[in-house]
This record gives structure tokens, sequence and C-alpha cells, in this order.
């Protein structure tokens, strides 16, 4: 197969354009988005948590405008320390027609004129792991940091197939890729229904709003008659009569992680959920460390199990995220926190992660927060948070709702971490012909880790 392929440099193929040094006073609140390094992933470009220049930049700044197929490259980051995500060398196609804007340390890829490239499969095979591993070992430190120049990057070498076998590996690999895109969407649309479904029953009170002004709240009636027909005044503002403002340990209990000892951290084992896991939404499961099964056994009532709500106290506080499905449950590490639902009165999982994901509840842990260098916030700090308590025969009707759609969502992720993994074991063996084209599409039509 080898004999079949090409070894050429990088710059054979492409162009490299960095991004702008955006100056710190450029970013706002909203305007047009810009991709800094913190969205470039490995094979995944992560259009959440942007930052923004005002829209003036889309026309001044037109050349630093990504394009759609782009190939995204990061130009500074971690070696092999920190999470895979830091890294420098991180390779991504970009794949929305939306105007985005690149921020510096990022640069783009693109073919060279007259070029016959198939940008997908050149994506992979850049972002592969043989290739993360060379763009890490040829970066150059500084101040504790690897940073990659044009001319390092244009000057790796490659090893590229025939046009044909391009455009059926870049089908393979994508074919997955779009089904996990689809997954991330679909996932985004029914937390996007829960939010809204919450937010229209406990904090916008649109039923007891309309009953009270006389109006059919359009619920079944035994989901109409949990609500009243009126308000009464209360410290947060106008509430449903009969509601009760509380402590947020009125409807959970609370559990900080355990202190793993620094000699505690191995290459391999029990993973434990880390600061840097806790991301909106469910946990991300590639920023673990992990211990030995001994050390795990010391800590075994940290041990967590899929569907657990947990919020950052460090850094990230006030984020929350579930704990996804996996073969192998993580442990809690200190400085996270896991919010405990087995005392009697407590809220249910559903209505407490929608709590939990309102804006206005991270801005108050915010609030609670204390610290120059980094945010922290104690246990008390978020328990003592006030918010309004409805009945707990209301917030149970709301977790019958609405934990089927969070147990779709965790399903939805399972199936995509597994779909991930098949892509990431068939790269490598695609590349080397160690799995032949048709072997990959039998695998994939039998749904079968290679």
């Amino acid at each position: 197969m080898a004999g079949e392929w090409r070894q050429c440099k990088v710059g054979d193929l492409f162009d490299l354009k960095p991004g702008f040094a955006f100056k710190s006073a450029d970013f706002i609140d909203t305007g047009a988005p810009v991709i800094k390094i913190k969205n470039v992933k490995a094979n995944a470009v992560v259009l959440d948590d942007l930052s923004y220049v005002d829209d003036e930049f889309l026309e001044k700044k037109k050349s630093y405008i990504v394009n759609y197929g782009d190939i995204l490259i990061t130009m500074s980051g971690n070696r092999f320390d920190g999470s895979r995500d830091t890294w420098v060398g991180k390779v991504a196609q970009f794949r929305s027609s939306e105007p985005y804007l690149l921020n510096q340390r990022v640069a783009i890829l693109r073919p060279k004129t007259g070029t016959k490239l198939d940008h997908r499969c050149c994506s992979y095979i850049l972002g592969s792991s043989e290739y993360q591993d060379l763009f890490i070992a040829i970066a150059t430190s500084s101040g504790g940091q690897a940073n990659l120049s044009p001319s390092q990057i244009l000057s790796a070498d490659v090893l590229l197939p025939p046009y044909e076998k391009q455009r059926v590996i870049a089908h393979i690999l994508g074919t997955l890729d779009d089904k996990i895109e689809l997954n991330r969407r679909m996932n985004e649309t029914l937390e996007a229904m829960a939010r809204a479904l919450f937010k229209s029953w406990f904090v916008d009170f649109d039923p007891v709003r309309d009953k009270a002004e006389g109006r059919d709240p359009g619920l079944p009636k035994h989901i109409a008659d949990l609500f009243p027909n009126s308000f009464e005044d209360s410290e947060l503002g106008e509430i449903p009569r009969g509601w009760e403002v509380g402590r947020l340990d009125k409807v959970t209990d609370f559990l900080t992680g355990y202190a793993f000892k620094s000699k505690d951290w191995i290459e391999q084992g029990v993973p434990v959920i880390k600061i840097g896991s806790v991301k909106p939404g469910i946990l991300d499961l590639r920023a673990v460390s992990y211990v030995s099964e001994e050390v795990a056994q010391k800590a075994a009532r940290f041990r967590l199990s899929a569907g657990e709500l947990l919020i950052g106290m460090t850094g990230y506080v006030g984020e929350v995220g579930l704990v996804p499905r996996t073969d192998n449950p993580p442990l809690l590490n200190q400085r996270v926190g896991k919010f405990l639902l087995e005392k009697p009165g407590t809220a249910a999982l559903a209505y407490l992660y929608c709590l939990t994901r309102q804006p206005e509840f991270k801005a108050k842990v915010e609030i609670k927060s204390h610290g120059t260098a980094q945010a922290n916030v104690s246990a008390e700090g978020i328990l003592s948070i006030e918010v309004v308590v409805p009945p707990k025969t209301t917030r149970d009707e709301f977790n019958r709702v609405v934990q089927p759609i969070l147990d779709r969502i965790l399903e939805t992720h399972a199936e995509s971490a597994s779909l991930a993994m098949i892509r990431d074991s068939l790269l490598p063996k695609l590349i080397s012909g160690e799995i032949r084209i048709n072997q990959a599409r039998e695998y994939m039509s039998l749904g079968h880790k290679p």
C-alpha cells in the first residue's frame, strides 16, 4: 500500500496563514465570533465558549475569516502534560458556513492552488496520533509552553494516499463524525427543551400567571392543578402563593471530592474527575487523571455513577455537568462537588439539573466565590444560595416529564463516545494499511470496534 502513497512535506501541499493578534480590548460580549486555541480540539472545532469582537472586523480583517473546509492547527500549548485538548499541534477541520474570525496562535492550512486534495482526509491524517506526536516533538519550548512556527509545520513530512483513496477514507471516517455531530445537535435541542420548560414553570411562572389572569395554561389538568392561581411577595420578589424561598440545602445535600496525593497519579487506571472535566451539560472524560485500583479502594465512597450531577468549585465555579455513561466509572477529586439527592424531601435530578444550569444560578455561585488569582467557592457557599422552592409534588412532576429527556441525552452521548472510539481506532489502521478500506466498511456495517 505504501508504494501507492507519496511522501512529501506539508508545505508542498498547503499554504499556512496564522490568525490575527486581536488585543484584549477588542473582545466584547457579542458580535463577530472568534476561534481561539481553546475552541480547537483533536479532530473537532468546538463552537461554544466563544469570544467576540465588533462586527466591523469582518470587513477590516476579511483575510482572517475561516472558510468551510479549512484545516486548523494550534501553534501553542502543552506537550504531553495536561489533557490532550491542551496539547500543541491539535488539528481539526472547520465545517461551518457562518463567518468566524481566527485568533493568533491558531493557523489555517489551505491547499496550494492547483493541488488536488480531499480536505477532510488530510485533516484526519494530520490530526492522527502519529502526527500529533510529531508536532509535539518538533515544537520548541518557551516559558513552559510549546510553540510551533509556520516553518516547522510546513517542513513536516506527510505520507499522502492517492486522491481516490483520500475520498474513500474521508467518507468512512466522515460518516462517523457526521453522526457524532448530529447527536450533538440533537442533545442541544433536547437540553434546550428541558431548560425551556423549567424556565416556564419555575422562573417565569407561566402556569400561575395564566391561571391568575383567567387563561388556560394549556397543561393536562393533573399538572395545571399543581400550580396556584396567585402570587405573593418574597425576598426574591414575586413568587407563586404557597411556594417558599429557601437555601439550596433544602432540596439537596453535597459531597466534596477526595484529596488525592500527587504520588497517587499514574498513566492509566481508575479515572478521576478533576476540575478540567467539568464542562456544562455532560462532563468531559478526556480531561481525567488516573489512580491505581488500590488507591481507588481507599476512596470508594467517591466513586461516581452515570447521571450524577457535579459542580466546579475552583476556576470553573458554578459550571455543572452530568457524569456520562462509561465502562470505567470515575472517582471524584477535590474542588469538584457532587449534589446528593438521597435524603427525604430533596429534589429529583431533572429539577436540580435544570435549576443549576440556569445562568442566574451560576451568577449566584460566582458571587459566593472568593480568591484573586483563581475563584474558589465552598460547599457552604453553594448550599447557602437562596432559591425559590416549589412543593415537592410539583418538582416530582417536572422530573417525571424531563428525566426521560436527560436519559436520552446520556444515551446519545454514550453512542457518540463509542463512534469516536471507532473513528480513532480506524484512522491509524487505514493510514498504515493494517485495515483495508473494504474491511473498514464491513466493521462499520456490523457496528464492531476494529
